[in-house]
């Protein structure tokens, strides 16, 4: 594991052991209290099992002093709530209890109810009840029931359909609020005109409760020229990328006609070592930038702080790199799970400043731990084109879909989507940056290289990384679009990457650019008419934006969950519905469940209004 690198301590979740407040010759309370107090302990087990905080750790969980059955013990609990720091509350009772005098009344928590199904005591009929107390009060909250009756003695044995939902709960609440009070960082500006990729400051406060830092990209060249880095670490960096980051191709031609002169355009070796020494030392500068760095020398103590940003991004295009060598390398990096000092937790560094496709990198790393993909949403090749280019026909996941989406772009993909690491059954995965191995940073490192940037591009030179994910693996891409009058929409496209034979890919890949990683993707889609999943053509049709951030595993159901909490809604999904998880109080917005959706986000408004 790994030290916080945030300010400020990590959310904790608070247990609220719900009881029925009646004592009395029967003993009412007292019978109950041993039933609750163990519902209570296997939810937190489950919690401190099963979920981690960004450095690896598991989550703090905390519980009440006693059992909640009257006003002052709910007042008792929430004045411990506040001083263990806890933004995500979840009550449970196996029982029935006095909803209004002991819900968590605290506006700023998320919160969750645990329900038992049980037919000793009517624990779903406080779960209703409570539940339609928090949707009268504005305080939406996440209602969990499970499906199959149980005995009085299994308080303690949580079915698995009640685990799903709480651990969704859990993951998506930690997230959010893992989130609040962090940066943004922006380097740079708005990148080439992209509209869709520019800052929108009150969007990220009012949604996310995050702060936006702005550096101009003038700061890098400052901070080289007057020695603000750690010399020693750029020393170890730098050693490190000379043996583990190869040159691959350079496509520029050695010189080119230009205003009736000969001008050379290749670099030449020794220009090229000068390129690596300078983006090895943006690559520090950059990471001091986000995190700060103790070990900055003395004179520069204003600048060893950083900016607490837990996401950022770099505008490079292209009053940047038309001078200076691109950011491919560090963003390439910092968004993987490993660097020079061995695996690490991945960061977040948007290509082209794209702040709604960082925010996106950002969500899918807080649910997974895992490194995330940047990309363009490049190209759709239809079975058809593929086989008239190629002669190669389509086969397994991207058949069925009618086609794959070319995901390419230089910059922020990480190394981990080579996909050449395995878990023990030999699958390929992109793991938790906690498992990633040192053979497994071999394996990535050695699937990669690094050619140099093509003058179209980047006339200032750099690297950008270069690999083909090589198997398939379930992954989710999304993104999330502004929209005026409405606020930020997030769009989710479960699917598999495509293994393709070599010979296919690389002659898909010479008609692009054929020095970026590549990675190529086959949505779930249903064929039905109408539907923006009928095939792969329809979803990057119905796209809302040039980029896409992609994550290993299938988590759409969890962003789901996490949306509702933030108030943005889905506008388009391929999740099963079975599996879509929001508030209880969603369902009084009608009967369709993504109309249910806008609804209630218009009503509640973001998260931090």
């Amino acid at each position: 594991m790994s030290r916080n690198r945030y300010v400020g301590d990590y959310p904790v979740i608070g247990i609220r052991p719900i009881v029925d407040g009646r004592r009395g010759p029967q003993m009412m309370r007292e019978s109950l209290e041993p039933l609750v107090w163990a519902m209570a302990e296997a939810a937190k087990k489950l919690f401190e099992e099963n979920l981690f905080y960004s450095n690896g750790e598991p989550v703090k969980v905390v519980m009440a002093d006693t059992c909640i059955g009257r006003v002052p013990e709910a007042a008792a609990c929430a004045d411990k709530f506040k001083k263990e720091g806890v933004s995500i509350t979840l009550s449970v009772t196996p029982c029935w209890c006095y909803g209004s005098e002991t819900m968590d009344m605290d506006p700023h928590t998320i919160k969750g109810v645990w329900g038992f199904n049980g037919t000793e005591r009517p624990g779903a009929v406080y779960l209703a009840a409570v539940l339609a107390g928090h949707a009268q009060k504005g305080l939406p909250a996440f209602g969990i029931y499970g499906h199959e009756v149980q005995d009085r003695d299994q308080v303690t044995r949580i079915p698995e359909d009640v685990k799903d939902k709480l651990l969704r709960f859990g993951r998506a609440a930690v997230a959010v609020t893992t989130m609040r009070g962090k940066s943004y960082l922006q380097i740079g500006s708005q990148c080439m005109g992209i509209a869709g990729s520019i800052m929108d400051q009150d969007m990220l406060e009012s949604y996310f409760g995050m702060r936006v830092e702005s550096v101009d990209e003038v700061e890098i060249l400052r901070r080289m020229e007057e020695g603000i880095y750690h010399e020693e670490e750029f020393r170890k960096a730098l050693a490190w990328t000379k043996e583990h980051c190869r040159e691959g191709r350079d496509d520029n031609p050695e010189e080119v006609e230009f205003l009736g002169k000969k001008v050379r355009i290749r670099f030449t070796p020794e220009e090229k070592e000068k390129q690596w020494e300078f983006t090895v030392k943006m690559y520090c500068i950059i990471k001091d930038l986000m995190a700060g760095n103790p070990n900055l020398p003395d004179a520069f103590v204003e600048e060893k702080v950083g900016h607490n940003a837990i996401a950022g991004g770099f505008q490079g295009q292209r009053q940047w790199t038309d001078h200076w060598p691109n950011c491919d390398y560090p963003e390439a990096l910092l968004s993987s799970t490993f660097d020079y000092e061995g695996a690490r937790e991945p960061y977040t560094l948007a290509t082209e400043n794209d702040i709604l496709n960082g925010m996106c990198m950002l969500m899918m790393r807080l649910l997974t731990h895992r490194a995330q993909i940047f990309a363009d949403v490049r190209t759709y090749w239809s079975s058809e084109a593929t086989e008239r280019v190629t002669g190669y026909k389509l086969e397994n996941k991207a058949a069925e879909a009618n086609g794959m989406i070319h995901l390419l772009n230089s910059g922020a993909a990480c190394l981990d989507a080579s996909g050449v690491c395995t878990d023990e059954n030999g699958n390929a995965i992109m793991k938790r940056w906690w498992e990633v191995t040192e053979e497994d940073i071999k394996k990535m490192t050695d699937a990669t290289v690094w050619c140099e940037a093509g003058q179209d591009n980047f006339r200032g030179g750099g690297f950008s990384s270069h690999y083909t994910t090589k198997a398939e693996m379930p992954c989710t891409m999304i993104r999330m679009n502004l929209i005026r009058g409405l606020g930020p929409v997030l769009q989710i496209a479960e699917g598999w990457t495509v293994h393709l034979p070599d010979e296919v890919s690389d002659a898909l890949m010479e008609r692009t650019n054929p020095t970026w990683p590549c990675t190529w993707f086959a949505p779930r889609c249903d064929g039905k008419e109408g539907s923006p999943f009928k095939t792969a053509y329809e979803v990057m049709m119905n796209w809302g934006a040039n980029h896409g951030a992609i994550s290993y595993g299938h988590i759409g159901a969890d962003l789901i969950t996490m949306c509702s909490m933030l108030r943005i809604p889905v506008c388009m999904h391929n999740v099963p519905l079975d599996d879509i998880y929001r508030p209880a109080c969603w369902n009084a917005f009608g009967m369709d469940k993504e109309g249910q959706d806008y609804r209630a986000c218009a009503t509640y408004g973001p998260l931090y209004k």
